[in-house]
């Protein structure tokens, strides 16, 4: 038998992150938290773990910021995404709602349900922590509080759940990336990610996108990062369909080139999606192990 896959996440268990990597590589990998996305990173680059995954979107929060800037400059490539629905949860060791004083969680996670907890926990504390798991553990040792958290935190600090799904959002996703040293092969439904400086004249980001739609490709997001070398000196990331080895690919961003001051694919990889079978943890994915 071969050597046990090793994943990086970032954690601690029972993270959502630690969720989307039980979804895409199943019970039979060994899974290894780490306190920020950079040691995520870090322990595959030197080999410490097979593949990382990361958080990289929240479909109402926006962008994780270090993740991006991060892919910039790293030799490691997006082999895959896993997106997950992500259900909050209110978990506490009281059973009445009305003893609970002091609520925990993370900071994005508290903002994706503070309509819920202006209406319902109005005279508590909101106190932030390190990750939604630190605070369903905090909850587990105190009584009084409450932890906003997802169903495998429940399950693994043993907090029972006291009030399901308090998010603010009735479609609440997060797409999180998978990176390797190693290239993903063409699957016929995948997605490329690249980076690009562009030249700094009217019309340069015109001229960069126009190629894509010349040839009908369709660019699935596009966001934009200061480059932390020159002031207003910016970044832009593109998503789009295709394999990089597909051959309209290869000559779209051959072209593209021709614009840029520099282009890197940081990879191409199978597109995620959230379906039925995905959304029940422990279900590998279509992501090359």
């Amino acid at each position: 038998m071969g050597e046990q896959l090793k994943i990086a996440y970032l954690g601690p268990v029972a993270t959502f992150t630690h969720q989307a990597a039980r979804q895409a590589f199943g019970r039979g990998a060994r899974y290894i938290p780490a306190e920020t996305i950079g040691d995520v990173f870090s322990m595959v680059e030197q080999g410490y773990a097979h593949r990382g995954v990361a958080p990289v979107e929240n479909s109402n929060e926006g962008v994780v910021t270090s993740t991006l800037d991060l892919l910039v400059d790293s030799e490691l490539f997006i082999s895959g995404e896993v997106i997950i629905p992500i259900r909050l949860m209110l978990l506490s060791m009281e059973e009445d709602i009305a003893r609970i004083r002091t609520v925990y969680s993370h900071p994005q996670a508290l903002a994706q349900c503070r309509n819920w907890l202006e209406r319902n926990l109005s005279e508590a504390k909101i106190k932030d922590a390190r990750s939604t798991a630190e605070a369903a553990a905090l909850s587990a040792e105190m009584r009084g509080t409450a932890a906003v958290a997802g169903e495998l935190a429940s399950e693994i600090y043993e907090v029972p759940i006291l009030v399901e799904d308090i998010g603010d959002w009735e479609e609440n996703l997060t797409r999180f990336l998978v990176f390797s040293g190693e290239r993903s092969p063409s699957t016929g439904s995948d997605k490329t990610s690249i980076v690009m400086t562009i030249k700094d004249r009217v019309g340069a980001l015109y001229e960069i996108l126009r190629p894509f739609g010349e040839r009908g490709i369709n660019l699935t997001k596009i966001e934009s990062r200061p480059s932390r070398k020159k002031a207003w000196d910016y970044l832009f990331f593109v998503d789009f369909d295709g394999h990089r080895e597909d051959p309209h690919i290869k000559n779209t961003l051959d072209k593209v080139r021709e614009y840029c001051i520099d282009l890197k694919i940081l990879g191409s990889y199978p597109k995620g999606s959230v379906g039925a079978a995905q959304q029940r943890e422990g279900k590998a994915t279509g992501i090359p192990g």
